[in-house]
């Protein structure tokens, strides 16, 4: 199977820009075909700025997302092939993704090891969710005294 990251990074981009939102992706600078501006680089990671306002070109295909930007007045194509896209967020609130390993399907190559992402400072704004997981859980409390638990959830076609 295809991986999953490329397809969810570009609906990620939509709903982000269709909710007014900066969308920013972490990328792991150190990852085999990054072509990133190395000055800007911290900890082997780089957070980017994918704006209209602030790409031209912009270009998130199943194997890189690459676009055009100026860095420091310098023009510079970037290229982030996908497996090195770490998350992708909303500037102003943090919500967006981490991405995670993706499992190796028989017949690919065992993926390198990777240490836990490391956001960078633009990405440690991190919206307080102490108050939708104790919401979440109430609502969960709620459900239990309504509806006896009846085991695992399934879908099932209705016509």
């Amino acid at each position: 199977m295809l991986s999953s990251r490329p397809y969810l990074a570009r609906a990620l981009y939509e709903w982000l820009l269709d909710n007014d939102q900066t969308p920013y992706i972490v990328v792991d600078a150190e990852r085999e075909g990054v072509l990133v501006p190395r000055q800007f680089v911290q900890n082997g990671q780089i957070v980017l700025n994918l704006s209209p306002s602030a790409v031209r070109e912009l270009s998130i295909g199943n194997d890189a997302i690459t676009f055009n930007a100026r860095f420091g007045g310098h023009p510079m194509e970037v290229v982030v092939p996908s497996d090195a896209l770490i998350a992708l967020y909303a500037r102003e609130n943090g919500v967006g993704m981490v991405f995670g390993h993706e499992p190796v399907m028989p017949g690919q190559d065992e993926p390198e090891e990777e240490s836990e992402p490391v956001i960078s400072d633009e990405a440690e704004k991190k919206p307080d969710l102490s108050s939708v997981e104790s919401s979440a859980t109430d609502a969960e409390d709620e459900g239990k005294s309504k509806a006896p638990n009846k085991g695992k959830p399934s879908l099932r076609v209705v016509k």
